[in-house]
């Protein structure tokens, strides 16, 4: 049994947890509300160049060229709210590991409360970088599904003290890469996904404009091109981490099983996510796989990622049964 300590850092924990969620919640509405706001946006833009296009010596609007996205104020109080939601995240995921006495993520619930946290610092650290805002809603109701889900009784646990195998420093290591890279190909998957729509509203664009301008949201985002190129960058990240990831964990097996590989439901699912996505950067790179095929891979790659994180340690049994579900 846990102690009082433990369970009332706990109780904290799981407070801040919820009020991250409902913050989480309110982030993605805003960031719903700034996508319909580039839509009516969009709209305008499409009446101006009807407008200039009738005048006398004006050249025909081209719809492929991205609007820009000016009446980002919804945009703006979303990322403040992701803000607030990640401190309140990150402030529960402190408390649980204060509780605990170790690092936070040894059963299914805390990794999933870790890998999720590092979603959003991924997403918010890429926005200093890269106006990334029309993932906000994508990246912020990713988070909400999956940490609510985590939180419900079915699958939160009390704390509990760590099975032998995971007396590790490796646990340390191992795992936080593995929710890192998670957090990365994430990411990814939410640009391959946008490349996937704003492909067929290029290939629309070039066989019927009128109809291609139904999907006025899309104007605002960047061409396919560029979503794939942004895709591809983070993807390899990722991949790097997820490579560290597979390596560190052959080295804890040795450590802890006498064996660097056992075909071990959790190990072979690693591996096939690795190979996913090293088939995706080296067709890439050297078959010349871009576009829809590209894009799919990088996909199907993040949905092997989700099948590892919850059909496997959900209903798989073996040595990294360590769900803490009974």
């Amino acid at each position: 049994m846990p102690s009082v300590n433990a369970l009332m850092y706990d109780t904290w924990s799981v407070i801040s947890l919820w009020t991250a969620i409902a913050v989480y919640a309110l982030a993605f509405v805003c960031y719903a509300v700034d996508l319909a706001k580039r839509s009516d946006e969009s709209i305008r833009q499409k009446d101006r160049e009807l407008v200039m296009a009738g005048a006398p010596g004006a050249a025909p609007a081209d719809p492929t060229v991205q609007v820009p996205h000016t009446n980002n104020v919804m945009g703006r109080i979303a990322t403040t709210l992701t803000w607030i939601a990640f401190l309140l995240h990150l402030a529960a995921t402190v408390l649980r590991g204060i509780g605990a006495g170790r690092v936070p993520w040894s059963n299914m619930y805390e990794f999933a409360m870790t890998s999720t946290m590092l979603f959003t610092a991924v997403y918010l650290v890429v926005l200093f970088w890269k106006d990334l805002r029309y993932v906000g809603a994508f990246m912020t109701g990713l988070v909400t599904v999956l940490l609510g889900a985590a939180s419900l009784p079915v699958i939160y646990v009390q704390i509990t003290p760590l099975s032998d195998p995971l007396k590790s420093t490796w646990l340390v290591i191992h795992v936080f890469v593995a929710s890192l890279a998670t957090a990365f190909l994430a990411l990814a998957f939410a640009l391959s996904v946008l490349q996937l729509m704003q492909t067929r509203r290029e290939r629309m664009v070039r066989e019927d404009p009128d109809r291609a301008e139904r999907k006025t949201l899309l104007r605002t985002i960047p061409d396919a091109e560029h979503l794939e190129s942004l895709a591809y960058r983070v993807a390899i990240i990722g991949f790097i981490l997820w490579t560290f990831t597979l390596i560190a964990g052959a080295i804890w097996a040795q450590d802890a099983w006498g064996r660097y590989w056992g075909f071990d439901t959790k190990e072979v699912w690693t591996f096939i996510i690795w190979v996913l996505y090293a088939g995706y950067i080296h067709a890439r790179a050297t078959r010349g796989w871009r576009g829809v095929r590209s894009a799919w891979l990088a996909i199907v790659g993040f949905a092997a990622v989700l099948f590892n994180f919850t059909i496997v340690n959900m209903f798989f049994d073996g040595l990294h049964a360590y769900s803490g579900l009974s």
